[in-house]
């Protein structure tokens, strides 16, 4: 009876394996179903899309050279002011009393300078006597043009015609060349800097235009002149830098800017979804149907646009290309078609 038992129990277990083989047996066999999109050439505007930001034509940050008390403060905040305008004053009371001696000084020393010549003239006096009186005349008017050296370096001017800041320190505070007391930016004409991939090098020379697209919300895209490149491609991102030129326009200095570079005119190219794309450290690769059966090819690309990109090597007009279920295919699967989608 025991041994019935174990035979029955024994046969319950092995029916029970063998049903749990069944679904993955199914699965197995399941046929992977994806849409697709059949390559064609298609007329695409050769338009280059880059990044970029506003910048001042002239900008900079107001130091006093020298370190001392404010004596007089005038930043006329968010107001234009021509060049040379005094923006502060440091407190120059000692430079001053230095300056005011050193003059007396040179009063006797150009009295005495011009009696001892009459003197040597008549041979009254010998040469060392009067080449002492002038070596001291001259090292006065050197002291004279330094201490008023000093002294410049106690005012602060506007170095060029400008829009003043935000004051950043109050009158009466004590400075050092190290703080800011305001800026002036010059905002007649400002500048735009945007960087562009080095295979897009020939598109940008000195003189070319660009479009220029401010504000999302702006149906009217400005143009602008480009005015340099840097020589030097950044050696991480390989992009060049790019700095063009833009006139009466409103925008504040470090906005965000769309700029569209002409690459030429249009042409016919193969375009596919970015979805199709299966990037790798080494290249894309696009799966495509070949007899029903998935084949994975490396292609390379051209052109991108907001959902598509342009292939320029790897597929051919009228090849299926998977545009789902990209991920989930293996090389030389059964792919079953659901649908073929367009671009």
């Amino acid at each position: 009876m025991r041994r019935y038992i174990l035979i029955v129990y024994a046969g319950m277990l092995l029916s029970a394996c063998h049903s749990k083989k069944l679904p993955s047996d199914k699965r197995n066999n399941a046929i992977a179903s994806a849409d697709v999109i059949i390559a064609s050439p298609r007329n695409i505007s050769n338009i280059v899309e880059a990044n970029g930001t506003v910048v001042a034509n002239e900008y900079v940050q107001l130091h006093p050279e020298a370190s001392g008390r404010i004596t007089y403060l005038n930043v006329p905040e968010g107001v234009f002011v021509n060049q040379g305008t005094i923006i502060a004053r440091i407190n120059d009371a000692d430079l001053q009393a230095q300056l005011s001696k050193s003059k007396v000084q040179l009063e006797l020393a150009v009295k005495t300078e011009e009696r001892l010549k009459k003197l040597l003239a008549i041979n009254g006096i010998n040469q060392a006597d009067y080449d002492s009186a002038l070596n001291q005349l001259q090292s006065i008017q050197t002291d004279i043009a330094y201490y008023q050296a000093l002294i410049d370096k106690t005012v602060v001017k506007a170095p060029f015609s400008g829009t003043v800041g935000l004051r950043l320190v109050s009158i009466g505070a004590y400075v050092t060349p190290a703080d800011v007391i305001a800026s002036i930016q010059q905002l007649n004409t400002l500048k735009i800097d945007f960087t562009l991939p080095e295979s897009y090098g020939t598109l940008v020379h000195k003189g070319n235009v660009v479009s220029v697209e401010l504000d999302a919300t702006d149906t009217i895209k400005q143009r602008a002149t480009i005015v340099a490149v840097e020589p030097q491609a950044n050696t991480i991102t390989r992009n060049l830098k790019v700095r063009a030129t833009l006139q009466n326009t409103k925008t504040h200095p470090g906005s965000f800017v769309k700029v569209y570079i002409d690459a030429g005119e249009n042409k016919h190219a193969i375009m596919v979804p970015t979805n199709a794309l299966i990037p790798n450290d080494q290249n894309n690769q696009v799966v495509i149907l070949k007899n029903g059966r998935a084949k994975f090819v490396s292609v390379e690309t051209g052109i991108r646009q907001a959902a598509n990109v342009e292939i320029t090597k790897g597929i051919s007009e009228g090849d299926s290309v998977l545009v789902t279920g990209v991920l989930f295919a293996r090389p030389d699967a059964v792919i079953k078609v659901n649908s073929v989608k367009t671009l």
